[in-house]
């Protein structure tokens, strides 16, 4: 791919942003950076980039005159019906993503890719682990924080990409085709962005289109939507169930034991020897098990990191005990599905911190299941006021409005008694009081770790 002296335009300044100028640089071309905020808001992003040659910027607004782009590389964030990027569209201009520009430029490594509404990050770390394991070029890339450009250049055709692929990364691929693919779940989210569950879905289905019988795809098959999704995959299916014993795929028998029976049938680990607890995780171990047996990797090695992996942090992340109070970080739970499995997870009473940025998601269903076992409402952030009108609807009476984490923290252990356990589940995304749901739960961590 070819891009000296080409005028690409680069619209988003985050850190994939920041990657792809400086590989374009690299190479040679001509660049456009363009981001809606100003040059004093991104006045610490732009340092990163001094010194690199033929870059001019665009700043605090989008750019009218298009027509001399020669192809734009837009990031995740940006959305792709904004009406600049519709005349590029209409004009025929060549629009990307970071995803499919690495793709592109790479020298023929093993991608996987794994996408789902829920548990992108665990599925994507549990087999980046079971890979490195394996002693395999392990790159963990993608939607978990690290840009898949920064491989170009480092990761060959013994390397393996393990790629977490969010719907915003997808919806800007083209010919990106992963060897294995993963299709872990579909629950409303981000409609704020794709406006319907329907255009969600065939985002998320870009995974796959490319594929061919040379590949695999991993489904779930206890997601009905996944199931119906399957029947438009050419790759070799693979499907995996707690629920049923599905053939040709990896499923839990009536001893709760996982069994993979593609090839041969191999009863691989008990359910209770799994490191990650419920069966949303179980679901991700599944998942993991399909990617790492079609790739060849040795069973020992598999069920070793199944025995041993540790929780990834922000999600279910144990923080500390204080006086018989348990408190767990699960801020990566930004919509309401998510913190289902979070609640459903523990069989004591729970305290559930919630709240944050409204991606127009509805609560009710959360709040129906968390009557169960959640005793009391801890809620922050632009959403708060919603849920608590849904939660009062379904019979909560201890709802707690808060003005900050650290207000959340000292009213949930106010209220906590012995066994108790404070969850930290915001079934929202963070961004109306935090850059990123890390910062959010380190937040969280540095406020449990301050109470006397």
């Amino acid at each position: 791919m070819n891009l000296k002296s080409k005028k690409v335009l680069l619209v988003g300044l985050a850190k994939t942003g920041i990657s792809t100028i400086k590989h374009l640089d690299k190479l040679g071309a001509n660049i456009i950076v363009n981001d809606i905020k100003d040059k004093e808001t991104l006045s610490e992003i732009l340092k990163e980039l001094e010194g690199l040659n033929n870059v001019e910027y665009i700043l605090g607004y989008h750019p009218e005159n298009v027509d001399d782009i020669d192809m734009a590389v837009v990031s995740p964030g940006v959305p792709l019906d904004l009406p600049f990027i519709i005349k590029l569209k209409e004009s025929n201009i060549e629009i990307i993503g970071e995803v499919e520009l690495a793709y592109r430029l790479s020298n023929n490594p093993t991608f996987i890719g794994i996408t789902g509404t829920n548990g992108k990050t665990t599925t994507t770390s549990l087999v980046g682990e079971i890979f490195k394991k394996a002693n395999a070029d392990t790159y963990i890339v993608g939607n978990i924080g690290n840009p898949v450009i920064d491989t170009v250049g480092v990761a060959n055709e013994k390397s393996v990409l393990v790629t977490e692929l969010s719907s915003f990364q997808l919806e800007s691929i083209d010919t990106f085709k992963p060897n294995v693919s993963v299709v872990l779940n579909f629950t409303e989210d981000h409609l704020n962005r794709h406006h319907t569950m329907e255009n969600y879905i065939e985002a998320k289905a870009r995974i796959f289109m490319n594929q061919n019988s040379e590949d695999f795809c991993i489904l779930n098959y206890d997601d009905e939507t996944v199931r119906e999704l399957s029947e438009k995959v050419k790759a070799k299916k693979i499907f995996f169930s707690r629920k049923e014993q599905v053939q040709g795929g990896i499923y839990l028998d009536k001893d709760n034991n996982i069994v993979i029976d593609i090839n041969d049938k191999i009863i691989l680990i008990n359910k209770d020897e799994l490191s990650l607890p419920g069966n949303h995780n179980l679901e991700n171990c599944m998942a993991a098990i399909g990617i790492a047996y079609v790739s060849d990797v040795d069973i020992c090695v598999i069920k070793d990191v199944l025995k041993t992996f540790a929780a990834v942090e922000h999600r279910q992340e144990f923080v500390k005990t204080l006086n018989g109070v348990m408190f767990v970080n699960d801020s990566k739970a930004t919509n309401p599905d998510s913190s289902i499995k979070a609640v459903q997870s523990y069989k004591n009473p729970v305290i559930l911190i919630a709240g944050g940025m409204d991606k127009q998601s509805n609560f009710d269903e959360l709040l129906e299941i968390a009557k169960e076992n959640v005793k009391a409402l801890v809620l922050l952030g632009e959403t708060a006021l919603k849920i608590k009108e849904s939660s009062k609807e379904k019979g909560f009476k201890e709802i707690y409005m808060v003005k900050d984490m650290e207000e959340a923290v000292n009213t949930s252990y106010k209220i906590a008694q012995e066994s108790d356990v404070v969850l930290l589940s915001p079934a929202c995304a963070s961004w109306d009081m935090y850059k990123s749901f890390e910062v959010r739960g380190n937040d969280f961590k540095d406020n449990v770790h301050n109470l006397k």
